[in-house]
């Protein structure tokens, strides 16, 4: 069993003392609440702006940006993740996600297969990398980024790679209501395994963010959820759930793939 926090907030566009300060005080909270672990939104250190990101944030200043979260994780003893922008291969950006633990190592990196709309598509690559899984207090945890958990092949590939957590900084606007109300419990569902979904909430830069942060069970059951404020949810975590879950409807062991890539491959064009 582990305790999770989820810091739902509002960032202020390229003030990273202000967004930092933010997640200083949200990591103090959760490591004297008990938590083990505190996830934040997508991009939040830097504010959701893609457009503005590309054309004003110096890339140069990102390792000192990772070193101050690195610091706030030793400084409270608590695991964390938080989503920047990451060089990519081809010379432009992710958007990563990275999982440290309460000594500021660096445990897990992702970048965000699925990128949604003009403007991410604009500013940033698409990754390719799989998911990875590693060992956190015990649990297997797994990063996907935002738009990445509504699609089921996303979710699923943590799944079988073992993970019983996923957890998912995100951006999300107002009017997306179904995505944290019931695709996310659905994704935990249908994979068995716990999704933690932290959003933006309020007014950034153009954009207002619905919040509704939730943490979803391998059950499809709610274990903690956000209005549209500001908020730190907390969530228990438990590896036995999942297990209860995989026995009970065994989803993961009675897949059959090379049936489905059959039908993909049969599917007819266009």
């Amino acid at each position: 069993m582990m305790l999770l926090s989820v810091l739902q907030a509002n960032a202020v566009v390229l003030d990273i003392d202000a967004n930092l300060k933010t997640v200083d005080a949200a990591a103090q909270r959760a490591a004297a609440a008990g938590a083990a672990l505190l996830l934040t939104p997508e991009l939040f250190p830097v504010g959701y702006a893609p457009l503005r990101l590309h054309a004003e944030l110096d890339f140069a200043t990102l390792p000192s940006i990772r070193e101050r979260l690195a610091d706030i994780a030793r400084t409270h003893g608590i695991g964390l993740v938080y989503s920047l922008p990451a060089l990519a291969a081809d010379g432009g950006w992710h958007i990563s996600a990275t999982l440290l633990d309460g000594h500021g190592t660096v445990l897990l990196d992702y970048g965000k297969v699925h990128l949604f709309g003009a403007e991410e598509r604009k500013a940033f690559s698409a990754a390719q990398a799989a998911p990875g899984v590693v060992d956190f207090k015990g649990i297997k945890t797994s990063l996907l980024i935002c738009y990445d958990v509504e699609f089921p092949e996303t979710v699923r590939a943590s799944a079988t790679r073992g993970a019983d957590l996923v957890l998912v900084p995100t951006a999300l606007s107002a009017g997306f209501d179904a995505v944290p109300q019931i695709l996310i419990r659905a994704r935990a569902l249908e994979s068995q395994l716990n999704v933690a979904y932290a959003n933006h909430s309020g007014h950034e830069d153009g954009c207002d963010f619905l919040g509704g942060s939730v943490v979803a069970g391998p059950d499809g059951s709610l274990l903690a959820a956000a209005g549209d404020g500001a908020a730190l949810l907390f969530a228990e975590i438990s590896t036995e759930r999942v297990n209860e879950a995989r026995e009970q409807v065994p989803y993961l062991r009675e897949r059959r793939p090379e049936l489905y890539r059959e039908w993909e491959g049969s599917a007819p064009k266009g």
